[in-house]
């Protein structure tokens, strides 16, 4: 067992399960940004959402979006339901749902090793995380992808959300 550990570090690009993931961290940065992108595009009634900060690891590389539309309580139910059934279809496994009405949350694992998260925290404001599996080191650029709102560049931590939406700020009836 601790060879298979030692051969997955060494490799520097390899899943939990030994999986070799054939990819640098630009790459996975670049293929994060498509699975928010898609998630987001996936939201009716459309929410505005800003970039959160990018990390990286040793072998790895985060990517966020911080939704600035706010959830009202009423909604955050059928917010993490449609996140929820978006990423079932599109073959993420679910490892973990919080149901709590103080930070409700989904987890989730791609087939190629990229664990996705929703968090539901303070004013109703949702943060989406996708983390990649361990890939080969490089530099990461920010992303391409624009903001469909205030970018707030530089701003960290971001404000709180601060966009109503006749539909998600509601209070379901």
């Amino acid at each position: 067992m601790a060879s298979v550990a030692l051969l997955c570090v060494s490799l520097s690009s390899c899943v939990n399960s030994g999986k070799r993931v054939d990819m640098n961290m630009q790459e996975a940065a670049t293929h994060a940004d498509g699975m928010l992108d898609a998630v987001l595009n996936a939201i009716q009634p459309e929410v505005q959402w800003a970039h959160g900060p990018t990390t990286t690891g040793s072998c790895d590389v985060s990517r966020r979006r911080t939704v600035m539309t706010i959830v009202s309580a009423g909604r955050r139910g059928s917010f993490l339901g449609v996140v929820d059934r978006y990423w079932r279809k599109s073959g993420y496994r679910i490892k973990a749902i919080n149901n709590s009405t103080e930070v409700p949350a989904i987890y989730a694992q791609t087939k190629d090793g990229f664990g996705v998260s929703l968090v539901i925290g303070g004013k109703g404001q949702a943060f989406f995380e996708v983390d990649s599996p361990c890939v080969k080191e490089s530099e990461v650029a920010e992303s391409t992808t624009k903001p469909n709102g205030p970018a707030y560049e530089d701003v960290y931590p971001l404000p709180r959300p601060n966009v109503h939406s006749d539909f998600w700020s509601a209070e379901a009836t």
